[in-house]
């Protein structure tokens, strides 16, 4: 059976661990917004709020942050009415399937896991469980929901590999075709956006300097401020994309603003050619605003009535169980679990 053999449906998902960066919504939620405009999937976003817990919460800050995460991807564009929007704790089945893929999963392959190696670091016996089994309840995540394709970051690909891994092993040991062999959606400008004082790292809420960053909480001064302050180099913009491979602070200013007005690095690269960064940041930085400020305000508007955010994840979780309950089920029909009749 091949991924035709499925409906084309979208699945993701973000921790909600507060923070909200520029590189979340251009790493993430605008793609995920550009995948419902298409119209060709099913989309389905989750706040994955079991994945956060894999290390320690403050449980207040942790219902404070699921709340704002759905007000971010309402903000964005993402209507609760034509995508599914909801979070991950409210489908019991996401677990009971992880549950399934943890004696699929090979513990070699959680340990050669980079983002194991990375959090866990030296203190490895420290960590928690369901940190190191974290890929397995993404891979429920996804084949939960028979997704076909997701929208991912680089630091992603390695889990998606293993959920792939996992697909394939299921079918093989069951000699089935009931998983599909999700394909990883890596397109856009500015799938990964970088810091704003340094070009070689990734933007990061843990960054200690603010400067480093946009904040989706910062108001349009503070906008314009940090962008006018972004490190580049000396050099003018040059006459090619490929001229900035190696000036990666500039390279990262040129990609946020193709990713911001919706266009190719080269249609951006061709109208900047010489300028000079005096002139480029503040063009960059009153755009920013532009795109930026409404969410930013709409965020504000939602958060002032989490009941009906509340209500909006409650509807998406209804709608989400619709899917995944009858999936569930088949995957214990063929691992052999009995069920009541």
């Amino acid at each position: 059976m091949t991924n035709a053999a499925f409906t084309p449906r979208v699945f993701s998902g973000i921790q909600p661990s507060g923070g909200l960066t520029l590189g979340n919504y251009l790493g993430a939620l605008k793609r995920f917004v550009d995948m419902q405009e298409v119209g060709k999937y099913e989309c389905v976003y989750c706040l994955v709020d079991l994945h956060a817990i894999t290390v320690w919460q403050d449980p207040a800050d942790l219902r404070a942050n699921t709340r704002e995460l759905a007000a971010f991807f309402i903000a964005s564009g993402i209507d609760p009415e034509r995508s599914i929007l909801f979070n991950q704790s409210q489908v019991p089945a996401h677990s009971q399937l992880a549950w399934i893929f943890n004696t699929v999963a090979r513990m070699g392959w959680m340990g050669r896991m980079t983002q194991w190696k990375d959090k866990a670091g030296k203190n490895s016996e420290n960590a928690s469980l369901g940190l190191f089994a974290y890929p397995a309840l993404m891979a429920a995540d996804i084949l939960l929901y028979h997704a076909t394709h997701v929208p991912v970051g680089d630091d992603q690909k390695q889990h998606l590999e293993l959920t792939r891994d996992v697909a394939a092993k299921f079918n093989h040991d069951y000699g089935v075709d009931f998983f599909p062999i999700t394909e990883p959606v890596i397109e856009g400008p500015a799938t990964r956006v970088m810091s704003l004082r340094d070009g070689t790292k990734k933007m990061s809420k843990s960054d200690p300097s603010d400067m480093s960053r946009i904040n989706m909480s910062d108001d349009a001064d503070t906008i314009a401020q940090k962008f006018r302050k972004a490190r580049t180099d000396p050099e003018p913009l040059p006459g090619t994309y490929e001229e900035l491979k190696d000036r990666p602070s500039a390279r990262n200013l040129v990609d946020i603003f193709a990713a911001l007005s919706e266009r190719s690095h080269a249609d951006v690269v061709a109208e900047v050619e010489g300028m000079q960064w005096g002139t480029f940041k503040p063009l960059l930085a009153d755009l920013a605003v532009e795109k930026l400020s409404p969410i930013s305000s709409e965020m504000t508007r939602l958060m002032a009535d989490t009941g009906e955010i509340d209500r909006i994840l409650g509807k998406g979780a209804e709608r989400a169980s619709e899917i995944a309950e009858p999936i569930l089920k088949k995957t214990y029909e063929i691992v052999g679990l009995v069920q009541s009749s």
